[in-house]
Order: structure tokens, then sequence, then C-alpha cells
């Protein structure tokens, strides 16, 4: 069970957001090798869900990993990576055994994936472990944009890991422009499996562990304005002076899972099955989500 506690500030971070508390609510190169042993893909990895606890029931959408990586879900790449730092590549990504896998090296090679279409509103969840490693290896599930207009379409980190000791997780919400953000921690170890869910609606966004809720907030003026798509990307800060990491890391996700609300807005845009994604569309643009079919 996470262990809640008032968040400190971690500005230096997350450049300049205010963190609120954690609990309640606030007002080209070789391809990586994964460090992790997957280990057959069932519930049993994330027994105890917020869909579970909270009787979400169905999932609108449900992803496994049995018979490879899904054609809704798209790795980003080959491209420049987070903060042109780095390279994201489709190669970091590998399943077995029902669990997929993203790998990152100690130079930065690593990667990203997104799952389309999306929803503005609505409950998300995954069943997600992450390797020890270095600080500048980290984890992130994310609600992004879909029409990639960040920051002024806002973003949801719904579960972010700083440390590499991965015994503490953040969450925050990013609105703009400018970027700005705010958030909250909890004290969980992450290098077990663990249900991360989080639920948007017009009024609150919360965050769940294992169906234990760690963070809410009401600030919907702040919230973002149009449908999101979920991503998981392992994202590398380099070490200060720029050179490598003292070793590599990896990320792993069993399943996740996508519900609506009545309240729910479907997205207009989207990828095709199969279509590459990018983190920098900008340089790609040929990349990015286009009107579905029957759209104007």
């Amino acid at each position: 069970m996470p262990r809640c506690r008032t968040a400190r500030p971690i500005a230096a971070l997350l450049g300049g957001c205010a963190v609120l508390a954690a609990c309640g609510t606030d007002g080209g190169r070789p391809a990586p090798q994964p460090t992790a042993t997957p280990v057959a893909g069932t519930d049993a990895h994330c027994s105890t869900t917020a869909a579970q606890r909270l009787g979400w029931g169905e999932p609108t959408r449900a992803a496994d990993f049995g018979d490879g990586l899904p054609s809704d879900w798209h790795p980003y790449g080959p491209e420049v990576g987070h903060n042109k730092k780095g390279v994201r590549t489709p190669e970091a990504i590998t399943t077995a055994d029902g669990v997929v896998t993203i790998a990152g090296t100690a130079d930065g090679t690593t990667g990203a994936m997104s799952w389309h279409p999306g929803q503005r509103y609505g409950r998300w969840e995954a069943c997600v472990r992450m390797d020890p490693g270095p600080d500048a290896l980290h984890g992130v599930l994310i609600l992004w944009p879909v029409a990639e207009d960040f920051p002024a379409g806002g973003e949801i980190d719904w579960m972010e890991i700083f440390h590499g000791d991965r015994d503490e997780v953040t969450v925050n919400v990013h609105h703009g422009p400018p970027d700005t953000s705010f958030g909250g921690k909890v004290d969980h170890d992450a290098t077990e499996w663990t249900a991360w869910a989080v639920e948007w609606t017009p009024d609150h966004i919360t965050t769940y562990a294992d169906g234990e809720e760690w963070y809410s907030t009401d600030r919907s003026d702040l919230f973002p304005p149009r449908p999101m798509n979920m991503t998981m990307q392992l994202d590398w800060f380099p070490p200060d002076g720029g050179g490598p990491a003292e070793s590599g890391s990896a990320m792993q996700m069993d399943w996740a899972r996508q519900w609506a609300l009545p309240e729910s807005e479907p997205a207009t845009l989207s990828l095709a099955p199969g279509d590459p994604a990018t983190g920098q569309k900008r340089l790609h643009p040929d990349r990015k989500p286009r009107p579905l079919p029957g759209d104007p």
C-alpha cells in the first residue's frame, strides 16, 4: 500500500511548478537490451485495482501484450529523445510472455509509445513496474493532448518516477502557456507491480495506486481543454556534464485499460493502426494524429 504524505517542493525538477498535497484534495544506436525479466502476463501481477475496488465495470478499451504490441499502440521514432537529448527508437520496445518492456541504456537510447484514439474525461489504469537504475532514466505514464498542442493542450503525468531507487512517485498536471504545473507525490516501491490509475472528470483529477487514492485536485480551470491519449515513456535526462549515466534501466507494463464516462468526449483525431508516433511533432509532422474517417 502506498504511504501518502505532504509533498515537498520539486520546482527544480519541474520548471517552477507549484506542488500541493499528495493526499486528499488540494484547492540510429544499437537497440538496448531489457534489464528486467518478464513474467507471464496475468492479473496476478496487479490483483488489486481501482477498477475492482471502485466498481468501474468493464473497460471500453483494453490492451494486453500476449500477441506482441497491439496495432493501436504506436512507438515513437526513431527520433531524437526528450528535450532533444538521446534517441528514442522502436527497437527499445519488446514484448515477451504477455509483458511489454521499454529498455533504456546508460547513454540515453530509450523508447516511448502512445495509445490511440483518446478521449476527454475518463479513467485509465495500467499494471506497471520499473527496474532500479540511475536518476537519468525515469518512467512516466502520461495523458497527452491528441492535438499535439502542448502546453495549451495540457498534460497529466499520472505516474512519474524521478529517482533511481524508484521509491517515490509523482503526479503533475501541466497547463499553459507558459508551461506551469502542480501536483503531489507518494512514497511507494515502484519496482513492484502496481496498478496505477487516474480518473479525470470535469471537476476533479484523482490518482490511485492499487486502488488506494493518493492524490486529488479540483482545480478544473487548469485541466486539459481537449481529448488526451495515454502514453508510456522511459525518458532520459542526461547527468550533469552530459555524459552517460552509470547504468541502464527498464520499465514494464502487463496491461492497460480505458473507461469512458457519460461525460467523455471521444477524440476526432487519431493515428492509423501501426503508424509511428512522435514526441517531436515539429520534426515529424507526418506522425501527428489525423482526422478519423467521417470527420471533417
